[in-house]
């Protein structure tokens, strides 16, 4: 369960653009975005499998993007 909340309290915290890299956020403000992504995982219930899912997709994406061929 743990890691399905820091995987969303990250992509919650990567959504609302903020200014800090997630490793420089002070720990209390990383707890609040773990506490939104608690209730996500709540009140998603079965459902949040998919967003992990496309979740870490989205992650592997942009750690393995193929360059892109000149027009």
């Amino acid at each position: 369960m743990h890691h399905k909340v820091e995987l969303v309290a990250r992509a919650i915290h990567r959504a609302e653009h903020q200014e800090l890299p997630w490793d420089g956020e002070p720990s209390d403000r990383k707890e609040r975005f773990r506490e939104y992504a608690r209730n996500a995982i709540n009140l998603l219930n079965e459902d949040i499998g998919v967003l992990l899912l496309a979740l870490e997709e989205s992650a592997a994406g942009k750690r393995m993007k193929p360059p892109r061929a000149a027009a």
